[in-house]
């Protein structure tokens, strides 16, 4: 496809929060790794440029030489390239961020459990993002087995809401029954879970955001099965021959997938290098067959 016919709006829109957004996506955490500063910057405005109006992010994307690492030298953060990539005031892409998981000054990784830890976790979104509301915060969470209730983490944010610190508040890596928790304190209008065409636990969950009208954000897409260790080399045969019928690569199938799997589903295709960047966004005008699905399936 010529690079003037890429369009992100080409999947069609849904409603995260107050406005409708572009299906297709970009996310965030990629474009903290390697040397270059001004590369990542110029990916994010290019993505914007393509039609992206949906950004994900966290304060916790950050690293000196590798994600999320913590070491000497210079830092760079997620939301930080952000702010330095888009126009100031500019309110024409949604960014949406995440809470819960963050590192303390020694390094260390930790989970906020705590309103206190919360909240100023949401203000360093606010300082980094040099914003005075945040857009969409989700509540992430470490998935248990059995009972774990997130109704006083999610309380809190709600606060915050009302507060008017937050505009709009979503989950990740969630189950139903967390869904229900958090439907019964406030509005959730995402939930972000990890969801591929090989990594399918959370079918339930995209149902169920379909059914409720919530926006379903997988993350892990292209990644699969190795999760945090970027996308995926190994492709089913199915993927493989659906991918060359159409002339495009596996992982445009892997992330047409997910965008077929409901008009609810908003994808979040993260790089940090520009040509990928360009044959994510492509992908938003990929159409699969009802064969092609089925053999997916």
């Amino acid at each position: 496809m010529h690079p003037s016919q890429l369009d992100a709006g080409a999947a069609g829109t849904w409603m995260l929060g107050h406005r409708a957004v572009n299906r297709m996506g970009f996310g965030s955490m990629r474009v903290t790794a390697g040397q270059d500063r001004e590369r990542a910057i110029r990916v994010i405005r290019q993505a914007v440029e393509l039609g992206v109006d949906h950004i994900d992010t966290a304060a916790f994307y950050f690293s000196p030489g590798g994600i999320l690492a913590v070491g000497s030298g210079p830092t760079r953060h997620a939301t930080e390239l952000i702010r330095e990539a888009l126009p100031a005031g500019s309110d024409d892409v949604v960014i949406s961020t995440k809470v819960g998981p963050g590192f303390d000054s020694a390094g260390r990784f930790f989970m906020a459990t705590t309103a206190t830890q919360l909240r100023r976790q949401v203000e360093e979104n606010l300082r980094r993002l040099g914003r005075d509301c945040l857009d969409v915060v989700n509540l992430r969470i470490l998935r248990k087995p059995g009972e774990d209730s997130i109704a006083d983490r999610f309380g809190a944010l709600a606060e915050m809401r009302d507060a008017g610190l937050i505009r709009h508040l979503g989950l990740s890596n969630v189950r139903v029954d967390h869904i229900d928790e958090a439907q019964a304190i406030a509005p959730v209008v995402c939930v972000q879970n990890a969801y591929a065409v090989d990594l399918r636990r959370d079918d339930d969950v995209l149902e169920v955001c379909a059914q409720r009208g919530i926006a379903f954000v997988p993350f892990f897409a292209l990644a699969g099965t190795r999760r945090e260790a970027g996308a995926t080399t190994e492709h089913s045969r199915a993927v493989q021959t659906v991918a060359a019928a159409h002339g495009v690569s596996p992982h445009q199938v892997r992330l047409a997938w997910t965008l077929h799997r409901g008009a609810h589903v908003l994808a979040i295709p993260g790089t940090g290098d520009p040509a990928h960047l360009r044959e994510n966004v492509a992908t938003a005008a990929l159409r699969l067959s009802e064969q092609d699905l089925l053999a997916l399936a």
